[in-house]
């Protein structure tokens, strides 16, 4: 992460306890009050009981993991079920409830939903900030009663997925992938998201390495989320595409789904 990361303190216990985890793990202190950050540095901090970033000085809106409400709530409400594209590419059209690999959590979207429609899902998170926020958003909707059975279908393994998808021992009817590339939208406010976001993951110089261990993981297929013009992951071809507007899924079949 090149941009700085400052860390205010908190009087909630389960968000000090993420915050302490970043200070331990990012090798930081912590600041005590919103004028010791510098402008534009990206400060993490209890906002109202939701662990939330922002960058200093600025009026973005934080970035909170909300599996409430907000966007998550009305697309599980209003989203289009097992008809939206992203339900067909993992098979959920076949009849069956896949296990799926979210290898590339990011903030837990795509996660939910097939979670939502479900699919028991590990999420992967490299970025310590980033898992913290999937971590807190987890914790705030498995106290939600309306929420908590989609949350208990979710799982979060922080780290590496390169390296946890090499090393692990278990196999997943399906492994997601949604690689970061650049976003070229020229909405202003996907632009600011997409800015701050890209100061907590950084590059993704390696996406072309998680394709093949994906696929050694994979029961039946890998499916990876891409801009609708990006070139294919690691240079090869799927066996299928679903396209739409803005992004495509291509589909790597191994095998038919058995009913």
């Amino acid at each position: 992460m090149s941009t700085p990361l400052f860390l205010l303190a908190s009087d909630h216990p389960a968000i000090q306890a993420l915050l302490e985890g970043l200070a331990a793990q990012l090798n930081t202190g912590f600041s005590h009050r919103l004028q010791d950050v510098d402008e534009g540095a990206l400060v993490a901090f209890d906002a109202s009981g939701e662990l939330a970033v922002q960058r200093a000085g600025s009026k973005e809106k934080p970035i909170v993991v909300d599996f409430v409400g907000g966007k998550a709530g009305h697309r599980r409400k209003f989203g289009g079920g097992k008809g939206q594209d992203i339900a067909k590419a993992v098979g959920l059209n076949k009849g069956v409830k896949p296990s799926v690999l979210d290898a590339t959590g990011g903030l837990g979207r795509d996660a939910f939903v097939l979670a939502s429609l479900g699919c028991n899902v590990t999420l992967i998170e490299r970025s310590p900030v980033v898992a913290a926020l999937l971590a807190d958003g987890l914790r705030r909707a498995l106290g939600d009663s309306d929420v908590a059975p989609i949350a208990q279908q979710m799982s979060l393994l922080p780290g590496n997925a390169i390296e946890l998808m090499r090393a692990s021992d278990n196999k997943y009817d399906v492994v997601y992938l949604d690689p970061m590339f650049p976003h070229r939208e020229k909405s202003a406010l996907v632009k600011k998201e997409m800015r701050l976001f890209q100061d907590l993951l950084g590059d993704d110089p390696d996406a072309d390495q998680l394709l093949q261990p994906a696929l050694d993981l994979a029961r039946y297929r890998v499916v990876v989320k891409r801009p609708r013009l990006a070139p294919d992951l690691n240079g090869q071809a799927p066996t299928y595409r679903l396209e739409g507007k803005a992004c495509r899924y291509d589909i790597y079949a191994l095998k038919a789904f058995s009913g």
